[in-house]
């Protein structure tokens, strides 16, 4: 019993890590890519510094998911987002978690 509780947080990092490629994955797929990376600026910011900016506020996921939803203005300089409408509303939640992931 001992030995599945000490591997119990190994589990849960795997499974983690598991969907945070996913979520990679679907960004690349979607091409977020092309105007974002994960650690630097593109012509978009970083999904860091997004996710840093957001750490610890309680409407983060909404704020980033109606950017995606309806794109943004002003947040991170003067080149717009455009709204992301070919996304569905499951695929702009999972991205918007794996950004604010990345704060952790």
């Amino acid at each position: 019993m001992k030995s599945f509780l000490l591997t119990m947080p190994a589990v849960a990092a795997i499974l983690l890590s598991g969907a945070a490629h996913a979520d990679l994955e679907l960004a690349k797929k979607s091409g977020c890519m092309a105007c974002h990376a994960v650690d630097k600026k593109v012509v978009g910011p970083a999904w860091q510094d997004v996710a840093a900016k957001y750490k610890g506020d309680s409407s983060a996921k909404a704020t980033i998911v109606s950017s995606l939803e309806n794109g943004s203005r002003g947040k991170w300089g003067q080149v717009p987002m455009p709204a992301q409408k070919r996304l569905t509303a499951e695929e702009r939640d999972k991205l918007a978690e794996y950004v604010i992931s990345l704060a952790e």
